[in-house]
């Protein structure tokens, strides 16, 4: 329960110690792991002590032990050293101190890391960190090279020097940091953020030469490959040699077996790129004079043709077959009409020899009644009827007087 107390009323440091003393001995022992930074064993004394580390933040532990319990271990304890305690936290009320005291320790040997190694890496690819759906293309030629490695080191030596070798302007902008031991984690992190947050930054090379499985260990660490995994930049890793296969090749988006391969992979050949371009150019060229030379053929043929070569030639003949046939058609056209008038004159003819008007003209008459029918017999006339006769040239109108 939560002490009583007030401005008026305050409790004393005793009562406070005492019970910071029982909640933290309430915890009971516990197995602990992390990293050896400081070993403090002075003659004559039987308490060691040492500050265990946690890898992944800056975070660390006292630890205090029986000194035989060091002498115990083989191979023996040393800084930079993976171990794991079985303790319990104890809080000295008198100094205002907390140590964890040491009931048994074991260091981790090759073969456990070797384990969670193993054990971390199907945790993360179950989670789809290690997916080649999520890895990043490369930039065929970034702005600025964001630059992870060891101070003075020979693998920062290898990537930039290479890339400017490949590239002569390509930028860098260098994080020195540890890359073992026991801030080399945290370190890379923050480079790592450093880096991310800069706009100008397009690629990120995390970079360390060869060692043995327990210098790269930093680079297996979980906190980074979330880190990684989580980041906008894609990230090359070129972590060791070939063998060498940390965690962070596999979540990173291109794996570079040494830092010489990485800087291959970061920026193009100038060389290799100018060949390209005069290949490129080279074959457009023979495109293009391909491509008018086949016009040229073309055009030719066009020319070659009659029609092209002499347009007049061909509008003459074809003139003359014209008139011809223009000639033809007055031909048939006169004769046409001939036939047609000597028929429309016969026709005439026999329309006139024909026609009453002509049996009129030689002095015949036609008499007629006055309702306009012909009289043919002169009994069927009475006497004292009106007849009209019809000439050549006119009208009678006449009275008969008598039939016979």
């Amino acid at each position: 329960m939560a002490l009583e107390s007030s401005a008026e009323s305050p409790v004393p440091v005793r009562t406070v110690a005492k019970g910071l003393t029982d909640w933290i001995g309430r915890l009971g022992r516990v197995w602990v792991e992390g990293q050896v930074t400081e070993l403090t064993r002075r003659p004559g004394q039987a308490t060691a002590f040492l500050v265990l580390r946690d890898t992944a933040v800056e975070m660390s532990l006292r630890v205090s032990c029986r000194g035989r319990m060091l002498d115990d271990l083989d191979p023996p304890l040393s800084e930079g050293s993976r171990i794991v305690v079985w303790g319990k936290p104890e809080y000295w009320a008198a100094r205002g101190s907390l140590t964890f005291a040491a009931a048994e320790i074991r260091p981790v040997g090759v073969g456990a890391l070797l384990a969670r190694i193993e054990a971390l890496r199907a945790v993360l690819a179950a989670e789809g960190l290690f997916a080649a759906d999520r890895k990043r293309p490369l930039p065929f030629l970034p702005r600025r090279v964001g630059l992870i490695t060891g101070r003075a080191s020979a693998a920062e030596r290898d990537v930039v020097e290479n890339a400017r070798r490949r590239w002569p302007s390509v930028e860098f902008r260098t994080e020195a940091v540890a890359v073992q031991g026991t801030y080399a984690v945290t370190e890379i992190l923050e480079a790592l953020a450093r880096l991310e947050a800069d706009p100008e930054i397009d690629v990120i090379v995390i970079a360390r030469g060869g060692g043995s499985m327990e210098d790269l260990l930093p680079f297996s660490d979980e906190a980074l490959v979330r880190a990684v995994a989580a980041g906008f930049t894609p990230v090359v890793s070129a972590v060791g040699h070939e063998t060498d296969v940390p965690l962070l090749d596999h979540v990173a988006d291109r794996r570079a077996s040494t830092p010489t391969d990485a800087a291959k992979l970061i920026v193009p050949d100038h060389a290799e790129e100018s060949d390209r371009i005069r290949t490129a150019l080279a074959r457009a060229r023979r495109c293009v004079v391909h491509l008018l030379e086949s016009e040229q053929h073309r055009i030719d043929a066009l020319l070659s043709r009659p029609s092209i070569g002499d347009p007049y030639g061909v509008v003459a003949a074809w003139g003359g077959i014209v008139d011809e046939l223009r000639k033809r058609a007055d031909r048939a056209a006169l004769s046409l009409l001939t036939h047609h008038e000597a028929e429309l004159t016969g026709l005439r003819a026999q329309v006139m020899a024909l026609s009453p008007q002509a049996t009129l003209d030689r002095g015949y008459a036609v008499v007629q009644r006055s309702d306009g029918s012909i009289v043919r017999d002169a009994a069927a006339i009475s006497e004292g009827e009106p007849l009209t006769a019809r000439v050549a040239t006119g009208t009678l109108h006449i009275v008969t007087e008598a039939a016979r």
